[in-house]
């Protein structure tokens, strides 16, 4: 197939491109501002001043990975020629913290107040999609994780096993958490670029959730450690030393399970994503955690 990429340069995105140039001539829209994988093929423009760049081109697929509202899907719509099939990457932020859970497909999307504008402008994407392309494909991940990934969540983790430190958790550590290794998430979109099922809208997502306690020790495991877990008893903003938002959730994924069954465990996930920091340390986004932790939580 020919495939066009959105993005292409950091995370889900390049991993997604070379994921699909393994098998396939894969084509990424980007600016050019980082260095380029190997085996794709630039088109170097910014998506919402493409003009005619895109009217030669003809994709058996779109994959939209860096869509988050309507002005993005709108100006790269306005702006293809012929496409067969298109796959917009969103977001559980879609579903308003107040539904019961797990969340369904079919659930009424809306504004969740922990996400704010990010969930609002992804439910505004999805809909102006559907209203143009009704045969598109929607998917909707929780965390997203494994390799390539530059965000300071089990890098976070990861080196604090290294440095031998006490990993220190808000509320108990009890939260769940749900994840999604992106290459899993790859093969799920093969999946229905491959099937074209009639459904239109998918979550996807280990089936299983982990507590923050639980998901500490799996990354500390893998450098065979065992983790001392402090509780932070006192109300501080959790933000400012630990990688997630207070907010547990969990989406519902039979829907994937019924097309893609054999979901990678998070334990192998991990590996691999450790195996990929360990040689690109550089590349992670690093926040200040550490020195919060060493100035208000350590001893």
């Amino acid at each position: 197939m020919k495939i066009l990429v959105t993005g292409g340069t950091v995370f889900a995105s390049r991993f997604t491109a070379e994921y699909f140039a393994k098998e396939h001539e894969v084509y990424v829209l980007n600016r050019n501002s980082r260095p380029q994988s190997a085996g794709v093929t630039l088109i170097n423009a910014d998506r919402h001043a493409l003009g005619d760049t895109l009217k030669g081109y003809e994709f058996d697929a779109v994959i939209d990975v860096t869509a988050y509202n309507e002005t993005d899907v709108r100006d790269l719509l306005n702006a293809l020629g012929e496409f067969k099939s298109y796959v917009m990457i969103s977001s559980s932020a879609v579903y308003p913290e107040t539904l019961p859970q797990p969340f369904k497909e079919d659930m009424q999307t809306g504004a969740n107040s922990l996400w704010g504008d990010y969930g609002t402008n992804k439910i505004a994407a999805e809909r102006y999609l559907q209203e143009r392309v009704p045969n598109a494909y929607i998917i909707r991940p929780p965390y997203l994780y494994g390799k390539m990934n530059n965000l300071y969540r089990e890098a976070f983790v990861f080196e604090c096993a290294e440095r031998g430190m006490p990993f220190y958790v808000p509320n108990g550590g009890t939260m769940p958490l749900q994840f999604f290794d992106i290459e899993d998430m790859c093969r799920f979109i093969a999946i229905l670029l491959e099937r074209q099922p009639e459904q239109r809208i998918f979550n996807v997502g280990n089936p299983e959730t982990v507590t923050v306690r639980e998901w500490a020790r799996m990354c500390y495991g893998i450098l065979s450690k065992t983790p001392e877990i402090r509780n932070v008893l006192f109300r501080i903003n959790q933000r400012e030393y630990f990688p997630f938002y207070d907010y547990g959730y969990k989406l519902d994924v039979t829907e994937m399970l019924s097309l893609m069954p054999d979901v990678k465990s998070l334990e192998r996930g991990l590996a691999e994503s450790y195996e990929w920091f360990a040689a690109h340390r550089d590349d992670i986004r690093r926040k200040n955690y550490f020195e919060y932790i060493n100035d208000n939580l350590g001893e």
